[in-house]
């Protein structure tokens, strides 16, 4: 049985509201196991037999099925949160700034993200990584830097999610 840290994109921001309780039931009812939510916004610990991607799709439908929404999931073994979490590259804790992680399952658009680096904002710091971007922001204008500008866009809902260094803390205790 493999740890799997389930992140869901969208969730209890922007108009989809889901309650935790009901998607702990969701996911057990699609065959997980040992299934916990952290905090009410999408990150869900299970354990399962299969490999990552099918824990995705597994996840999807499940959230589709039950909520009817246009659900996205991604999904890692538990370890690799870890490992992604431990290869920060930025001072963790910068007073007035947030440290994010974005989670990123497309190569292509993991290399568009990536180039933003060279349009960034004097305050905002970007870095690829290994499936992901790194990303330093100044806590007051997050939606208005490079990343959050472009983040926003649709091509990007599939196949991307962020998450705070503190929310990564909390799933990996």
């Amino acid at each position: 049985m493999t740890r799997y840290a389930a992140f869901l994109r969208g969730v209890n921001v922007g108009g989809i509201n889901l309650k935790m309780a009901e998607v702990v039931s969701a996911f057990e009812d699609a065959g997980f196991t040992d299934v916990r939510t952290i905090l009410a916004s999408g990150n869900v610990l299970l354990s399962s037999r299969s490999d990552v991607a099918a824990v995705r799709k597994k996840a999807e439908k499940a959230l589709r099925d039950t909520f009817g929404y246009d659900a996205w999931v991604l999904a890692y073994e538990l370890d690799v949160v870890r490992a992604i979490s431990e290869a920060y590259p930025f001072d963790r804790e910068v007073e007035g700034h947030h440290s994010y992680v974005t989670f990123v399952t497309d190569e292509q658009v993991l290399s568009e993200l990536a180039a933003l680096a060279g349009d960034a904002q004097p305050d905002e710091k970007i870095e690829r990584g290994e499936g992901v971007i790194y990303w330093q922001v100044p806590k007051t204008g997050t939606l208005d830097t490079t990343i959050g500008k472009t983040m926003g866009k649709k091509r990007y809902k599939s196949s991307t999610t962020t998450r705070n260094l503190r929310t990564l803390d909390k799933v990996l205790r």
